[in-house]
């Protein structure tokens, strides 16, 4: 009786240290505008919190949300909401999730630290992408042809920009779409005609942020934390996390974390714009 009672006490101590492994190996897939702030929230955690193991891999919203649906996410992280179609596929796959805002960020408008534009309207920005604005001239720049850059159809910004600041209206087939942030940065860099977006974080000296009105003109604001808290910067966006409520055990005090005192501390460090 002894021998079978040690034996019951194993198998579910056993049992205990594999669920407790479970539940601090965390994989975390999606949106490369979240990925620097998730990859220095989990590098903290991790340090507060040894034995716990956070894997975070870019890739684009779409690419997040599409691991979220197969489960081999734990956290899709999101640079925009779930569309409709998106909803119910969870829904039908009987994927009960929770959604999470844990920052906000200012979407730039940037160019070639060489152009004289430094600063477009919103229909400019429109015309530009759909196509109807081909050259700098027609915005008060040099005669040059404007190339344009865009995140590719699975990234959240893409969509973003898409929806609020074309009016929904179709990129022209003449956009070059790039498979990541940092690549839209380098050719920018690079291409004196160039035109992109990217998210605050990733602004830096190689490339000239733009002005941006939503008023026809009237009034100009550059993407800044403070202009984006103040609310003078119109392109500001949440970010999101997504996770399945089948898996908050394993997540909830890596998000509760971020929501803290400290990971919001980490939101401002990273560039981002905190919830409060």
């Amino acid at each position: 009786m002894n021998k079978m009672k040690k034996n019951l006490m194993t198998i579910a101590m056993s049992a205990l240290i594999s669920v407790s492994a479970i539940a601090q190996k965390v994989v975390i897939k999606g949106s490369d505008t979240v990925l620097p702030l998730s990859q220095k929230e989990a590098e903290s955690y991790m340090k507060k919190n040894s034995g716990t193991s956070i894997t975070v891999v870019g890739g684009g919203s779409g690419v997040g949300i599409a691991a979220l649906l197969d489960g081999t996410t734990d956290i899709a992280m999101s640079s925009r909401s779930l569309k409709m179609d998106e909803r119910m596929k969870l829904q039908d796959a009987g994927k009960a999730f929770k959604e999470v805002t844990i920052a906000r960020d200012a979407l730039a408008a940037i160019v070639h630290p060489s152009n004289k534009v430094s600063k477009l309207t919103r229909e400019q920005l429109e015309g530009i992408y759909t196509g109807k604005i081909k050259n700098w001239k027609e915005v008060g720049g040099d005669d040059l042809q404007i190339v344009v850059y865009a995140r590719e159809t699975s990234s959240g910004t893409y969509e973003f920009f898409k929806e609020h600041v074309m009016n929904r209206k179709n990129y022209a087939s003449s956009v070059l779409n790039m498979p990541a942030t940092g690549a839209i940065i380098q050719s920018v860099s690079q291409t004196k005609g160039a035109i992109g977006y990217v998210g605050l974080a990733y602004v830096t000296k190689d490339v000239k942020d733009l002005a941006v009105s939503y008023d026809k003109g009237k009034t100009y604001a550059t993407a800044s934390v403070e202009n984006a808290k103040n609310k003078t910067y119109p392109i500001v966006r949440p970010l999101f996390y997504f996770y399945p409520t089948a898996k908050e055990k394993a997540v909830k005090s890596f998000v509760d974390f971020i929501l803290s005192a400290e990971g919001q501390k980490i939101v401002s460090e990273v560039g981002y714009i905190t919830l409060n």
